[in-house]
C-alpha cells in the first residue's frame, strides 16, 4: 500500500484518514497535541459501520480502521510517504513554520498539500528549497461525505506536482476541481460568500424571511446543483443553449446584478437570522442536526455514486 501522512488530527485532519485509508492506502496520522491524535481514532471508528451501512465502504470498518497508524513524531508520520496533508490552525505564521519542518524532513520527491480554507499557498511556502513541490488541497467539509477538492497551486509550484495530486486525489475517491491562480477564497468559497451575501441582503431588505429564503435554495436551487453545475444548468434550460440563454435572461442579469452592492454584515442583520435559526432550531440541537445533516450526506452521496455521470 501507498502510504500518505496526515498532519492535524483534529476534524478535517481525521476525515481525510477516512478517505484515504477507505481508498486503500496507509495512513500515518499524527498531531503535536499526542491527546488529538489518540481521540481521532475514536472518532474514525464510530464513523466507519455508519459509511459501510450506507454502502460507502467496500471494506470492512475493521480492515479500514488498521490501515490508519498514530505516529508518535512528525518524523515517523513522514517516513516513506508519497504525499503529505496538512491540516493545522488557519494562521499562516504557523503553517509556514510547519511547511519549513516537513520540507526540510520529507524526500523532495513527496507532495506537501496544505487543507487551508482561504491561505493562499504563497503565503507559507515562499522562500522554501521545495517550494515547488507544495500547494493547497481544500476539501469541502467532510471530505469523506463531499468528494471536492480543490487544488490551488502557488505561482511557483510544479506543474507535475499538480498533476500528480490530481491524479492521487481521483485514485482516492475525491473530485479535483484545479483552480488555475491563486485568488482569494478559491472558488467554493468565492459562489459560497456570493450566495450567502445575498441571502443576507434579500432578508435584510424584507424581501423574505430566513425559512423561506432557505426553502428556496433547498427545494429549488439545490435539488438542480445536487447533480449539476450552474453552467450545466442554463444550458439545459434554454432550448438553444447557454447562448440562447444568455439572449433571453441576460437584461436580467445586468439589472439585478446593478442592484448588488456588498452589504455590510452588520450585528443587527446577523441577529435577525441568527434569532429566526434559534426558533426553529435550538443550540441544544445543534449537534443533532448537524448529524442529521451527515446522514443525509450519507443517503445523497450514496445515491449519486449509483448514477451515470
Amino acid at each position: 500500500m501507498e502510504k500518505v501522512a496526515i498532519i492535524g488530527a483534529g476534524f478535517i485532519g481525521r476525515a481525510w484518514a477516512i478517505v484515504f485509508a477507505r481508498a486503500g492506502f496507509a495512513v500515518q496520522l499524527w498531531d503535536p497535541v499526542e491527546a488529538a491524535t489518540r481521540a481521532s481514532r475514536g472518532f474514525i471508528a464510530e464513523r466507519l459501520p455508519e459509511l459501510r451501512a450506507a454502502g460507502l465502504l467496500a471494506d470492512t470498518p475493521e480492515q479500514v480502521l488498521a490501515r490508519i497508524a498514530p505516529m508518535d513524531t512528525l518524523e515517523a508520520a513522514l517516513a516513506g510517504v508519497v504525499h503529505v496533508q496538512e491540516n493545522g490552525p488557519e494562521v499562516a505564521e504557523t503553517k509556514r513554520a510547519l511547511f519549513a519542518r516537513m520540507d526540510a524532513i520529507a524526500p523532495p520527491e513527496v507532495v506537501l498539500a496544505s487543507s487551508t480554507s482561504g491561505i493562499p499557498a504563497s503565503a507559507f511556502t515562499k522562500g522554501l528549497a521545495g517550494a515547488r513541490r507544495c500547494l493547497v488541497a481544500h476539501p469541502v467539509n467532510p471530505p469523506y461525505l463531499v468528494p471536492l477538492v480543490e487544488l490551488c497551486p502557488s505561482p511557483w509550484t510544479d506543474e507535475a506536482v499538480v498533476a500528480r495530486t490530481r491524479a492521487l486525489m481521483t485514485r482516492a475517491g475525491m473530485v479535483p476541481a484545479t483552480v488555475k491562480r491563486e485568488i482569494a477564497g478559491f472558488v467554493l468559497n468565492r459562489l459560497q460568500i456570493a450566495l450567502v451575501s445575498e441571502a443576507f441582503r434579500l432578508v435584510a431588505d424584507g424581501v423574505i424571511s430566513p425559512a423561506d429564503l432557505d426553502a428556496t435554495v433547498k427545494h429549488g436551487l439545490g435539488l438542480r446543483w445536487s447533480f449539476m453545475g450552474p453552467f450545466e444548468t442554463i444550458d439545459l434550460n434554454a432550448p438553444g443553449g447557454v447562448a440562447d440563454y444568455v439572449a433571453r435572461y441576460g437584461g436580467l442579469y445586468t439589472e439585478v446584478q446593478n442592484e448588488q452592492t456588498p452589504i455590510e454584515l452588520t450585528d443587527e442583520v446577523v441577529a435577525d437570522v441568527e434569532h429566526a435559526l434559534r426558533q426553529k432550531l435550538p443550540m441544544a440541537r445543534h449537534r443533532d442536526r448537524q448529524e442529521w445533516r451527515d446522514r443525509l450526506l450519507m443517503g445523497l452521496l450514496a445515491h449519486k455514486k449509483g448514477q451515470p455521470d
